[in-house]
């Protein structure tokens, strides 16, 4: 992940000084949704430009993202090669979404620093806050939420319905079981679940031990 932060900034100076021989706002941008560009932006300047700003938020995409003509891309965000943004996708302002990112429809995306990394796929109506680093290969599922400054490693796979709590750090190749929620770190690899997530063998003696008392008090259930 650290590794695209220079490579964003250096890319993103250059589409900025390449903008005056960018065709008007609008232009080309159906081609550019299905992941291709329109003959007057590959020509233009002295050599191909590989991010064109989006029509719809002045962000800037690399030429090879697939984005939706509903999607939002704000100003300072960077959408990189091979990213495939859904239906009303937003975008915020500084989020970088790594290459080959799948965004389901309706998710947000928080500002300012939150990162996305390589070939993270995301489900519909997923909501995350500002300050979030998500690494590589990741899955997350839909109407999950992940508050601010939340950390994930790679090969995180989070189910339906997962919530995280703010400034939460989850360590790489942890698998959290849908409706769960974490609320502290988690800092060993493994299986999680329930509310407080913890390791799912725990949670399935508590599930066990629940339905015992309730057996004993004549509770059905």
């Amino acid at each position: 992940m650290a590794a695209i932060l220079p490579r964003t900034v250096r890319r993103a100076a250059e589409a900025a000084l390449s903008l005056r021989s960018v065709a008007p706002r609008g232009a080309g941008h159906r081609a550019r949704s299905l992941g291709g560009v329109s003959g007057t932006c590959s020509n233009a300047g002295t050599g191909s430009v590989e991010f064109l700003p989006w029509h719809n938020g002045g962000g800037i995409l690399h030429r090879t993202a697939s984005v939706d003509p509903t999607a939002v891309v704000e100003a300072g965000a960077v959408v990189h090669s091979g990213a495939v943004l859904g239906k009303e996708v937003v975008v915020g302002s500084g989020a970088v979404v790594g290459p080959s990112v799948s965004v389901g429809q309706s998710t947000r995306i928080g500002w300012r620093e939150t990162m996305i990394g390589d070939h993270t796929k995301i489900d519909n109506l997923v909501q995350i806050g500002h300050n979030v680093v998500i690494g590589k290969c990741c899955m997350i599922c839909g109407q999950v939420g992940i508050a601010g400054s939340a950390t994930l490693g790679d090969y995180v796979t989070l189910g339906g319905r997962v919530a995280i709590r703010d400034h939460v750090s989850i360590v790489s190749k942890v698998r959290l079981a849908a409706n769960s929620s974490v609320t502290k770190d988690i800092q060993k690899p493994g299986d999680y679940g329930g509310f407080p997530a913890v390791p799912i063998n725990e949670w399935r003696r508590q599930t066990a031990n629940l339905r015992l008392f309730s057996k004993k008090d004549g509770v059905k259930r």
